[in-house]
């Protein structure tokens, strides 16, 4: 039986036949019942995908930050009005922002072990919603979206209404005018998408 020490080999494996893949697939997820007691990390690994998928790229400027107002618009006394020392005041229309948003970088750190090991959980959590489908099942149906979709049909009648994830090397441009469909490369499955999911076809 094919050994998978790690999730590189897990999603990269060529030349290798489907009875094989799945062989060792499950006897994997055998291997990982003792992680069961680590469940936290999937939401540990949750937020840090959450933190740092998120971007803050809103930016206001302060009064320092807006061009012009280096003169001061009138004299301290004489005149009656309110002192003023600059016409980029956040008191006036045009000035600049008190405690406006500022365009920020926040990353949110997690161990690479703690990571995969998060992953792997997740695909146990999912062990009974994962189906391979051989890739040349999809052979020219990338090219319609219809011709897709009843190829699809026949693998997830049931999962009417629900997300189905594709994991796959093909790039199906078709399946971005399904609803409830998504595809993702091998390399970039995500802690998200894979726990929303109903279904997860491998393709092999």
């Amino acid at each position: 039986m094919m050994k998978l020490n790690n999730l590189k080999a897990l999603f990269l494996y060529k030349k290798i036949s489907f009875k094989a893949v799945l062989d060792s697939f499950l006897d994997y997820f055998n291997k990982l019942n003792n992680l069961k007691k680590n469940i936290g990390l999937i939401h540990k690994s949750y937020l840090c995908f959450l933190k740092n998928y998120k971007k803050y790229t809103a930016n206001t400027k302060t009064k320092s930050e807006v061009r012009g107002g280096g003169k001061k618009p009138w004299n301290q006394k004489g005149t009656g009005k309110a002192r003023a020392g600059s016409i980029r005041s956040p008191l006036w229309v045009g000035g600049g922002i008190i405690f406006g948003p500022k365009f920020k970088i926040l990353f949110k750190k997690i161990n690479k072990k703690e990571k995969k090991k998060s992953l792997l959980l997740a695909l146990l959590l999912k062990k009974y919603q994962i189906k391979f489908v051989s890739e040349s099942f999809f052979f020219n149906s990338f090219l319609k979206t219809k011709i897709l979709f009843n190829k699809l049909k026949k693998i997830s009648e049931i999962y009417k209404n629900k997300h189905i994830m594709i994991i796959s090397n093909l790039k199906f441009f078709s399946i971005k005018n399904l609803k409830n469909f998504s595809i993702t490369n091998k390399n970039s499955i995500n802690l998200k998408n894979l726990l929303k999911s109903s279904l997860i076809i491998f393709c092999i």
